[in-house]
């Protein structure tokens, strides 16, 4: 046992310092996204014929759960998103168990559907999967077959209004693309201690590991928020699973498996909130690391047998889920 720690330790440490160098080279070089894949915008004007149609159908979807503080200012934040009516869908995946508060969102979905935004209130009978139980349902709709992509936001994310328009044109020009992931920004990083060492660790996760795997075009993990995916990726990786809690990860595995790319983008941020209380931060922790171990149990098999990924993305596979 005392070996395997100290084998982790060194090859944790050789991790940060290739990531250390890796970045460095990045920032000097200037291997930005925008210099390697296109991205030209999409505008009506490229055909004006087609007009709205030019663009591609995109489906959003907001997965909740007892969410009282912040569902105005998610729901608001993606009704405002700067992209044709026809072509934008929203859904509002609400899990909550609390009846005031189900109400109280299906009523703000209603008061966004008057003002002519495709909006639909979805709840269940049960929390069969929790969130990856509530996108498995979400996306077993027949309006979905219509959508090209889809894009996930946390109750407490609040992207700005030009978020489709920076990052659908990667994947609408590049076909290789299955995921767009974006940097969170913490509104309350200064709160408390607490959320101030959430920020440095976080941080570092945006800026420098996310950053450098995207940018040497290595496997990178879904944040589960805040990201784009090509629906058809998503279908051909098997969908939602809810084997674990980390199913933004299971997602991205399975999809990496099918030789599908991802691509990071650090200028795009997307506001959000750091768990505040200590019962939120241990809640959350404890989910992203007993998930991983438990994925890696389940999907170690799939992983050493793949023949489509490079081997170097199957050994970041194990040592991103090795318990």
């Amino acid at each position: 046992a005392v070996a395997v720690c100290l084998l982790m330790s060194v090859l944790l440490f050789l991790e940060r310092l290739y990531m250390a160098v890796v970045i460095v080279g990045v920032k000097l070089l200037g291997r930005r996204p925008e210099r390697r894949y296109k991205c030209d915008p999409i505008c009506e004007d490229d055909d004006p014929e087609l007009g709205s149609a030019a663009f591609p159908v995109v489906l959003v979807q907001i997965p909740m759960f007892n969410e009282r503080e912040v569902y105005q200012l998610s729901i608001g934040a993606v009704c405002g998103l700067s992209w044709p009516s026809d072509r934008l869908v929203v859904q509002v995946l609400d899990d909550s168990t609390d009846p005031l508060i189900k109400e109280m969102v299906r009523m703000e979905c209603e008061r966004w559907a008057h003002k002519g935004i495709n909006i639909t209130y979805q709840i269940r009978e049960d929390r069969k999967g929790y969130k990856a139980g509530a996108l498995k349902a979400g996306m077993k709709h027949g309006y979905v077959r219509e959508c090209e992509y889809m894009v996930i936001f946390d109750a407490d994310f609040q992207p700005d209004p030009d978020f489709l328009h920076r990052t659908i044109p990667y994947l609408h020009h590049n076909p290789e693309i299955a995921l767009v992931q974006a940097r969170w920004r913490f509104v309350n990083a200064d709160e408390c201690l607490m959320t101030r060492m959430q920020e440095m660790s976080l941080d570092y996760h945006f800026k420098v590991e996310q950053e450098v795997s995207s940018s040497v075009c290595a496997f990178f993990g879904f944040n589960g928020t805040a990201g784009v995916w090509r629906i058809s990726a998503v279908n051909e990786a098997g969908g939602w699973k809810d084997r674990t809690t980390v199913e933004d990860m299971d997602l991205a595995i399975r999809a990496s498996l099918k030789g599908w790319k991802f691509v990071y983008l650090g200028d795009v941020q997307v506001k959000s909130e750091l768990p505040s209380t200590f019962k939120a931060f241990r809640f959350q922790q404890h989910r992203w690391s007993c998930g991983p171990a438990n994925l890696f149990r389940k999907m170690l098999v799939e992983i050493v047998t793949n023949k489509v990924c490079p081997s170097t993305h199957e050994v970041q596979f194990c040592f991103k889920t090795t318990p």
